[in-house]
């Protein structure tokens, strides 16, 4: 169901989830500033808890400290002109959050349900107005299932691996290859972890971005917003 503003606007949730590597933050980024929305990127409040408990030492495999590290974590994401800031604990972590340890170990921590729990309350919060654009793997099956217009946006493991492979040219020492196999593992543990995993949702519409542009991606998702809302009217 649509919410009627008081400027008499027609605003809806939208859901994106989707693999790693499928171009969801920015495409849901993009998206959410082209209509003016909040955007919430739910994937970096996992990465913020994964770099907390990394510098904290806590280990992945200790599900209890890291729930309660996670707990003590004061996670904030900004969005400011269209620039997205990741706080923790007051300090700004946004490149961090993208390295590839917390790449290597966030579906673990991830998968840890009190963690999930946490996240998942702070994120259905965030989303009780109208008017958000929220990415992640679980968000149209756990997060916000009533959500208008739910997007599954994929793509193959060869070219998310390539993308990834151009975002970290000159940073870190690391083959395509490499990336692939790490991908496909990682598809692999958000598909088979116990509590949510990523799958798509039953009225969720696929998306393929393996041989489109960001701009073809989003204006592809707005113009679904559009029926969506005339849809609903």
């Amino acid at each position: 169901m649509s919410t009627q503003h008081r400027d008499g606007s027609e605003r809806i949730n939208i859901a994106i989830d989707g693999p790693a590597g499928a171009g969801k933050s920015t495409v849901a980024r993009k998206v959410a500033e082209r209509l003016g929305y909040i955007y919430i990127d739910t994937g970096a409040m996992y990465r913020a808890v994964t770099l907390g408990i990394i510098r904290a030492g806590v280990s992945a495999d200790d599900h209890a400290a890291v729930a309660a590290a996670a707990a003590s974590f004061d996670i904030l994401i900004t969005n400011e002109d269209g620039r997205q800031e990741v706080l923790l604990d007051g300090q700004q972590v946004t490149q961090e959050i993208r390295s590839r340890e917390v790449n290597l170990l966030v579906s673990e921590v991830a998968a840890i349900p009190a963690v999930r729990e946490l996240l998942v309350d702070k994120q259905r919060n965030l989303a009780l107005i109208k008017g958000v654009v929220m990415d992640g793997r679980d968000i149209g099956t756990k997060v916000l299932p009533g959500a208008d217009l739910k997007v599954f946006l994929t793509a193959s493991v060869e070219i998310r691996a390539q993308r990834r492979f151009l975002e970290t040219t000159g940073k870190q020492q690391i083959t395509l290859e490499q990336l692939r196999r790490e991908i496909a593992a990682r598809d692999k543990m958000d598909q088979e972890r116990t509590v949510s995993p990523l799958t798509r949702a039953a009225d969720a519409l696929i998306v393929d971005s393996s041989h489109l542009t960001i701009e073809q991606v989003v204006e592809h998702i707005i113009e679904l917003g559009r029926t969506k809302l005339a849809g609903a009217k």
